[in-house]
């Protein structure tokens, strides 16, 4: 699972509590991308969830669950992302919630599908920075130690940073990145443009696209090879 992860440089995703047309989804899954993430921070159900898998299933295209609720998550995808919030101060969002699904569900748990993310959440106004209480001011150091800490401590094959609407910080990301010798980085938020796109994918394994898909999906489409083409 983790192999085929590493090979992906750009990925959409679609959120299954946001409308998109047949016309637009079909546009996203033929741009080129690599894969689609399935997820969101609020409003996922199990209904909407299974209604957005079997839509993008209709294409030959990788397709994964970022798993932010118990009882949105669906069998039948490819894999499934397992968020660790590190700089939480809520510990349920570290292994809290974890512990307590495998608890209730881990007879029924894919573990070979199973990939567990170190998510660092960096901006302090969005949906995921309110829910996990996370601590977004961080340094460069401290944003690297996290980083370190989930590679080394942890042993997690992923490393997510997270702006969650707002485009980040590119030296504090790519400094993150150099400092990592085995986990795979990936950036999220605020690119709603291919020189954003080819930008983060300087300092980035793999970026994800998400909101502007749904503002504007010219300039989502234009970001697929802006990052295919960023060395």
């Amino acid at each position: 699972m983790i192999d085929m992860i590493k090979q992906w440089r750009h990925v959409f995703k679609l959120d299954p509590d946001r409308e998109i047309t047949d016309e637009a989804l079909d546009l996203i899954c033929m741009s080129g991308t690599d894969a689609i993430m399935v997820g969101g921070s609020s409003g996922i159900t199990y209904d909407n969830t299974v209604e957005l898998m079997s839509r993008v299933r209709r294409y030959e295209l990788p397709c994964v669950l970022e798993v932010s609720d118990l009882e949105a998550v669906v069998p039948g995808f490819d894999g499934y992302l397992i968020p660790m919030v590190l700089n939480a101060t809520d510990s349920q969002w570290i292994i809290g919630q974890h512990q307590q699904a495998i608890e209730r569900y881990g007879y029924l748990i894919p573990w070979d599908l199973l990939i567990a993310e170190g998510y660092i959440v960096l901006n302090a106004d969005s949906t995921v920075a309110r829910m996990t209480g996370a601590d977004t001011e961080l340094t460069t150091d401290a944003a690297v130690a996290y980083a370190q800490a989930a590679e080394r401590l942890l042993n997690l094959p992923i490393v997510y940073m997270e702006y969650s609407g707002t485009f980040g910080d590119m030296e504090l990301v790519g400094e993150t990145h150099r400092q990592l010798t085995k986990a795979h980085l990936i950036y999220g938020g605020g690119i709603d443009s291919s020189e954003k796109a080819g930008q983060a994918a300087q300092v980035a394994d793999t970026v994800v696209v998400g909101n502007v898909v749904y503002s504007d999906l010219n300039k989502a489409l234009e970001t697929v090879q802006a990052v295919k083409q960023s060395v």
